[in-house]
């Protein structure tokens, strides 16, 4: 049985804002985890875009998405840089803290990559891997040394991902479970902090992880890991990291929420510039953002990946895109697609009312009010996803947001685990 769900309002119930010209200059404290993909937020602050309409941006840095999340809820933050998914859950009431969250804004997409460890990945080339093999044969070579290492009756490999309800969670399940590997059978998946993941990866503690830039790239450098598939590489339009703000907040700060999207856009077209890339990277190396290393930062907003410690390498263009093809947009569809991914792997029941309580959690028309209707795409807030060439799932399923039921059965691997409401259980 089908389940339209394309006549959704996310907007219902909150006003759009509108420019009153009542709330004067302000401050707004905002939370982030120090990854390539803060970059709009940190060079809205830094370069005098936020300035520019009179807001200030008070930026603390934070060790964990869980963090991020109860500073947000209990208003310690104003805004936050988010994981995409964390609207979605918050607005199904998931975790074990969820706070009513929406997002105005993407800041952008691209930015993840999984990485193996180089022990595991010399096993996948003994199984006859090519050295150009792609994302989808490097899961299926996963697949075969995991068959040979359970009839070795050797444990599980262990994965790291940042947190449940995160792109990284659905981007590793998804790559997977297109090689045909159960991810909760076949491997054990554990919540990492990105930056730690170099270290554990190198110490034994974990076999792999997918997390976001840069940390990738300073694995492969270090020569502990090598980079098997990127976001692009499962589903190009992805959403990445937002801008996450509770509800009642907008409502009450129209004016703000304008002026920061207006702020926020001139700083991801900025960012999109490549002559700018130089003075970004110099700011986002800085110890108050990534401390990470200036060249290895460069190189990836150039999405230039160093594969391995022999200087094998690969260019993805566009590896990051801050603000063109409308990366800012929060779509619709997005979070729907996010919603079935946490019912396909267990951690949301199949309804009308949670797709529409999910749907709730992406606000196109807040974006539409601060930069007008032209600012927008041309095609529907909820459409088909991963039918255009450029596009395409790593596995070829293509998302219809209208047979949700339809689309998660289509699936071979997907989670026999019961549902249970408030867990943060991988």
């Amino acid at each position: 049985m089908n389940m339209m769900v394309t006549n959704l309002d996310p907007g219902a119930g909150l006003p759009a804002p509108a420019r009153l010209h009542g709330e004067g200059d302000r401050t707004l404290r905002a939370g982030f985890i120090p990854l390539v993909d803060a970059s709009v937020l940190i060079a809205a602050a830094e370069f005098g875009f936020a300035r520019k309409e009179g807001l200030t941006l008070d930026l603390v840095k934070d060790v964990s998405w869980a963090n991020v999340r109860d500073r947000l809820a209990f208003r310690q933050f104003d805004i936050a840089h988010m994981l995409s998914p964390m609207p979605v859950a918050s607005m199904l009431g998931l975790g074990s803290n969820p706070s009513p969250t929406i997002t105005p804004f993407s800041l952008g997409r691209g930015g993840n990559a999984i990485t193996l460890s180089t022990r595991l990945f010399d096993r996948m080339r003994d199984t006859g891997l090519s050295g150009g093999a792609g994302a989808l044969e490097n899961a299926r070579a996963l697949a075969k040394v995991l068959a040979d290492m359970k009839a070795r009756h050797e444990p599980v490999p262990t994965f790291g991902v940042t947190y449940p309800f995160s792109s990284h969670n659905y981007e590793f399940r998804y790559w997977l479970a297109a090689g045909g590997i159960d991810p909760d059978k076949d491997v054990k998946l554990v919540v990492v902090p990105p930056p730690l993941t170099s270290d554990a990866l190198a110490a034994g503690a974990i076999d792999g992880f997918c997390v976001g830039a840069p940390w990738n790239m300073v694995a492969s450098e270090r020569g502990v890991g090598r980079i098997v598939a990127a976001k692009q590489d499962i589903w190009p339009s992805a959403p990445e990291k937002v801008i996450g703000m509770r509800p009642e907040w907008a409502e009450t700060h129209p004016e703000t929420v304008s002026r920061l999207i207006v702020a926020l856009d001139a700083a991801a077209r900025w960012c999109d510039q490549p002559e700018n890339h130089d003075a970004l990277a110099e700011v986002l190396a800085d110890s108050r953002y990534l401390a990470a290393s200036v060249k290895i930062i460069r190189h990836v907003l150039a999405g230039e990946f160093s594969l391995d410690a022999k200087g094998n390498r690969r260019v993805i263009d566009k590896y990051f895109m801050f603000h063109a093809g409308f990366a800012n947009y929060p779509r619709t569809s997005h979070a729907l697609w996010i919603y079935s991914q946490m019912i396909r792997w267990g951690q949301a029941e199949l309804g009308l009312n949670p797709a529409r309580a999910a749907a709730s959690a992406y606000r196109p028309d807040l974006y539409r009010a601060a930069l007008g209707e032209g600012s927008a795409p041309d095609d529907a807030d909820v459409r088909i996803e991963g039918a255009d060439e450029d596009d395409r799932f790593v596995d070829g399923h293509v998302f219809d947001p209208s047979k949700l039921p339809d689309y998660i059965a289509g699936f071979a691997v997907k989670s026999a685990l019961p549902f249970v409401a408030g867990s943060d259980e991988i």
